[in-house]
């Protein structure tokens, strides 16, 4: 069947959907749901229906803007519409809800699927589902890291060696990324870092790097950066690395689970031709990993998979129980690695853990500089700064250039004693009310951390909003709960519960 395009204008959170009139549909044998091919010239792609009466008139297709970009159409073209064949990767997906091992041929499939639209919102569910119910074992995380990195792009790089780092997420406030690429590349290491956007956080650090450079670049705008300073710091949702991981991450975020996360993370790094990599795995309340016996475990298992997939690994368990640094947010955060870098400020815990994560990096391919040498000598900074400029950001920027929310709410002791306790999901949540991370000077700035003396009044943290009305909800969180705990002693008791509680469970999702 021929129809003629209508471009809707709507984005569907990556989704390739289409709306065809009922009458069209009808004489296609199909409903809401189904399954069409869509052809237009040489290329096509599988897509689901969506029936309106009154929205697409008869005779044409209504389509959302991922169907227009991945066909390339500009509207009013003519392309074939039929009905598509059954995913056989369906079977696949009903053999793993059973508890059967899935083969890398049916991981492959189900991944190709995915990506080419073959598969709904529900079966893609099912899919994820059955992962978090089933489990997955070594064999099948390495088949869905090598079927994610074949689904996309690849970066490549005229090098035998290639660094890498990744923090699973959880520690509030975590600049370690935007000083860890300067100091290694200064050290002479290549090192291609993609990032994301906050998906829980108050700003992923794709977020913050884009308070000083552009981010959104593609493939080979990033290859071009990189071969030029030996590093990068750029959105992997620009790049179309591994492509179905953005698809399961619409699924698993609702759900509150993560069984892709050891195959999503290493994925996107064999994705970048990474040989060499450490991950971060923050540690203690308030974070996804709460023992470090936890900790160890999920190292283990990050190690064995890149000893599958060809990534030397190594993992450094970090301290997660309370924010690094005092800035939350991503202009905040920026200016706080600005100053830390220019040596300005002597930021200890960010500048340690930094540190650490880098050292450990350059001991794995037997480089002997030393992390905080390299920092304190001004390479760093300068190769950051070199970094900027070649993804198109002021290279001269200073603290003092970053614009923060000029709205500002004090959040104060209201006893005397000393800070016990921090909540991290609490901190977040105020952030995220200021406007951050889509409000780039939203956020907040901590006065005082664990073990600080606070005397009644003393500011805890004040919180910075672009818009005013928007401290009005963060007063309301603050009010409600406790973010911060001040006390002159540990006390035992921690709540009441009178009644059956609504368990609200906090979930963090970052790649």
């Amino acid at each position: 069947m021929k129809l003629r395009v209508k471009l809707v204008g709507l984005e569907v959170g990556g989704k390739l959907i289409i709306i065809m009139n009922n009458e069209d549909a009808d004489d296609l044998g199909i409903r809401s749901g189904a399954r069409v091919r869509i052809q237009y010239g040489k290329k096509f792609i599988t897509s689901i229906i969506n029936v309106t009466k009154k929205l697409v008139s008869k005779g044409h297709i209504g389509v959302c803007e991922e169907v227009k970009t991945r066909l390339n159409l500009k509207g009013n073209e003519e392309v074939d519409v039929d009905v598509a064949k059954f995913p056989t990767s369906l079977q696949f997906i009903k053999n793993k809800l059973n508890g059967r091992k899935l083969s890398y041929e049916e991981v492959s499939e189900i991944v190709k699927d995915t990506v080419e639209g073959n598969l709904n919102e529900s079966e893609i569910a099912a899919f994820v589902a059955a992962l978090y119910t089933k489990g997955v074992d070594i064999d099948e995380a390495a088949s869905l890291t090598c079927a994610m990195v074949e689904s996309g792009e690849t970066l490549k790089l005229n090098k035998k060696i290639i660094v890498d780092k990744h923090s699973i997420g959880g520690t509030v406030g975590d600049k370690t990324t935007m000083l860890v690429v300067p100091i290694i590349a200064a050290s002479g290491l290549t090192m291609p870092k993609t990032s994301s956007r906050a998906i829980t956080s108050a700003a992923g650090t794709a977020d913050k790097a884009e308070v000083l450079m552009p981010v959104e670049l593609d493939i080979q705008e990033m290859k071009k950066v990189v071969e030029k300073t030996n590093g990068c710091i750029v959105w992997g949702g620009a790049l179309n690395l591994a492509p179905a991981d953005d698809i399961f991450i619409q699924v698993e975020y609702p759900l509150s689970i993560d069984p892709l996360m050891f195959p999503s993370i290493m994925g996107k790094k064999r994705a970048v031709g990474a040989n060499h990599l450490v991950i971060d795995i923050p540690t203690g309340r308030g974070t996804k990993v709460k023992t470090i016996g936890d900790a160890d475990l999920l190292a283990k298992d990050f190690i064995e998979l890149g000893q599958k997939i060809g990534i030397k690994t190594q993992c450094a368990i970090t301290y997660g129980e309370q924010p690094m640094g005092y800035a939350v947010g991503p202009a905040l955060e920026a200016r706080e690695m600005l100053e830390v870098i220019m040596r300005k400020r002597n930021v200890v815990d960010v500048i340690d853990k930094a540190c650490h994560i880098a050292n450990i990096i350059l001991k794995m391919v037997g480089k002997e500089q030393n992390a905080l040498q390299v920092l304190k000598s001004g390479k760093a900074e300068e190769k950051l700064r070199e970094i900027i400029a070649h993804q198109g950001g002021n290279a001269a920027v200073k603290p003092d250039d970053i614009k923060i929310g000029d709205y500002g709410l004090d959040i104060c002791a209201e006893k005397s004693g000393y800070v016990l306790w921090m909540n991290n999901t609490g901190l977040i949540d105020v952030a995220r009310a200021a406007g951050a991370p889509k409000d780039k000077g939203a956020g907040l700035m901590l006065h005082k951390k664990l073990g600080h003396k606070v005397e009644k009044g003393d500011r805890l943290f004040t919180v910075y909003a672009e818009k005013a009305r928007k401290l009005e909800r963060v007063r309301k969180i603050t009010d409600e709960n406790g973010v911060v705990g001040v006390g002159d002693r540990v006390e035992m008791l921690i709540h009441e519960v009178t009644q059956v509680p609504v368990h609200k469970k906090s979930f963090i999702l970052e790649r």
